[in-house]
């Protein structure tokens, strides 16, 4: 999606340790158009999947998957990292180990929003190594739904995660590749 990897090419910074912050647009400040048009993509390229629900993990993916929820007119359901007081009943739960925080967390989802029901379009901003992609298939499978696929926004392609993804069978669809990104230079070489 040439829009992404222009918006990516402008506004985002290579950090030293494989970092990529995009965090003006797509992780902590939101453009909402932009949104949008990442939606409709995701749209376009699962209409063939009968998806009745979105699934991703807090906190960054929550944004561009209700935006994309609006474009398949389906709920989101998003994997907490936490258990709160205000959470009852039985619960689906993984670990996550995540590649920016370095650190593994216990991620849960209410049983009463996930069943074998479902076919889950899974939505996320970033792939490094799919360790978030995998448990929330986890929690999928733990369901007996079905996985209709994975949305990303922005992949690694560099890192191991979308290979094993699409080794396993799972479709990926990725919005931006990103092939090398420089620290030094800054340099971001997208995927053709």
């Amino acid at each position: 999606m040439k829009l992404l990897e222009e918006r990516i090419r402008k506004d985002g910074v290579v950090k030293p340790g494989e970092i990529l912050k995009v965090d003006s647009f797509l992780n902590h400040q939101m453009d909402v158009d932009l949104f949008n048009k990442l939606g409709e993509e995701f749209k376009r390229l699962f209409a063939d999947r009968p998806v009745n629900k979105i699934l991703t993990i807090e906190a960054s993916g929550i944004g561009i998957a209700c935006v994309t929820a609006q474009h398949f007119h389906v709920p989101v359901v998003f994997a907490k990292k936490a258990k709160s007081v205000n959470l009852d009943g039985e619960m689906y739960t993984t670990k996550i180990e995540s590649f920016t925080h370095k650190r593994t967390y216990d991620v849960i989802v209410a049983k009463k929003f996930l069943s074998e029901e479902d076919h889950v379009l899974i939505i996320d901003d970033f792939l490094a190594n799919g360790c978030a992609v995998n448990g929330l298939i986890d929690l999928i499978m733990s369901a007996g739904a079905t996985v209709e696929g994975v949305g990303i926004v922005i992949e690694k392609g560099f890192q191991q995660g979308g290979r094993i993804l699409r080794q396993k069978g799972i479709r990926v669809e990725s919005l931006a590749i990103i092939e090398s990104m420089d620290d030094r230079t800054g340099e971001i070489v997208f995927r053709q």
